[in-house]
């Protein structure tokens, strides 16, 4: 008897599931959706082409010595405002100033050595002119004049370089500007080449992108553009400064600049931007374009929701292209004139009903 009770509760609980069940997949297969659809044309113009580049300011130096010694003051710190000719770093110099000591001394000797040759030179000068000295003699004391003179010029030259490598032992700055980075310690050793303070100027910026061989014929001096700057989601104004003819050293990319307008936009070096090249209107093309918005991607896969014929919502993978602005380049999976969903009141799925608004 109890086993006849237990059979019986466990049908009436299977079958209270399945109508649940069959309630819940029909409350969902009648489920739809309102979706707004557009359809693709290729009437497609590219109104312009995008470029991806980085901002950095017009004049900027990392600044570095060719003397080796250990840094003794570096009277700056990153962000501090610094004049042009304001000492930045300065490095021992103890080998320098011994050398300046000998050089000194050097002049002091040649000059009097030359004062001393020049008057024997003019003595006998006029001794020659009064025929009381030979002509052997006065070419003796040309010669020795000469000499001493040489040796004399060869002396400051000396001074000239050792006064130049003191241009090395204390840095200063080239201009006026800012100080953007210290790549060295008080007590560090400081080698040739090697950067010690870097500084920029931030009134003035520029970004510097790359442009591909098959785009940068469509690019001009002068052009006005358009640069978005992705972390603010801002744009500010430009207008093309240089354009490469090279892409030897830079495989196959070609170098663009585009000068900042000034902007009121807290602009920094080393924000990344996307640059809008306006382009010549080339008529009808088979380009598919379809704006950004309306794509669904899942990790590398990009793809978008049409409208089956059953009136369900069909997701198709795309392989896509180039970006131009807030649309995007459709190489495959779309073709011209079909329609895709651009916006839906709901969570779409593959196989949920849609209506059109």
């Amino acid at each position: 008897m109890k086993t006849t009770y237990t059979i019986a509760f466990l049908a009436l609980t299977f079958l209270v599931t399945s109508c649940g069940n069959d309630e819940k997949k029909a409350m969902a297969d009648t489920t739809v959706i309102p979706v707004k659809v557009s359809s693709i044309s290729e009437n497609n113009n590219n109104p312009f082409l995008t470029a991806s580049g980085t901002i950095q300011a017009v004049n900027s130096a990392n600044l570095s010595t060719r003397m080796m010694g250990f840094v003794t003051n570096i009277p700056v710190n990153v962000g501090d405002k610094v004049k042009k000719g304001q000492l930045l770093v300065s490095i021992n110099n103890s080998d320098l100033q011994a050398k300046l000591s000998q050089v000194n001394a050097g002049i002091m000797e040649a000059t009097a050595a030359f004062t001393n040759a020049e008057k024997d030179y003019n003595r006998f000068k006029n001794l020659f002119a009064e025929s009381s000295a030979s002509q052997k003699e006065l070419d003796d004391m040309t010669a020795n004049y000469n000499m001493a003179k040489a040796r004399l010029e060869g002396a400051k030259q000396m001074k000239n370089e050792v006064d130049a490598q003191f241009a090395y032992i204390n840095i200063r700055a080239p201009f006026d500007g800012v100080i953007t980075g210290t790549f060295i310690k008080k007590g560090d050793m400081a080698n040739p080449g090697m950067p010690l303070v870097a500084m920029e100027m931030p009134s003035s910026f520029e970004v510097i992108t790359n442009v591909p061989e098959s785009d940068i014929s469509k690019i001009a001096l002068g052009t006005s553009v358009t640069v978005l700057i992705k972390s603010m989601n801002k744009s500010v104004n430009g207008k093309v400064s240089e354009v490469s003819s090279s892409a030897k050293n830079t495989g196959g990319q070609y170098l663009v600049n585009v000068a900042l307008d000034k902007t009121d936009v807290p602009v920094l070096s080393g924000m990344f931007v996307t640059v809008q090249f306006p382009i010549e209107k080339q008529g009808q093309t088979d380009m598919v374009l379809i704006p950004v918005s309306a794509m669904v991607t899942n990790g590398q896969l990009s793809g978008v929701y049409t409208v089956s014929e059953n009136h369900t919502a069909l997701l198709r993978w795309l392989r896509v292209g180039r970006t131009f602005g807030n649309q995007v380049e459709v190489l495959s999976g779309l073709s011209a004139y079909e329609t895709y969903i651009i916006s839906a009141d709901g969570k779409l799925y593959n196989g949920v009903k849609v209506s059109i608004k």
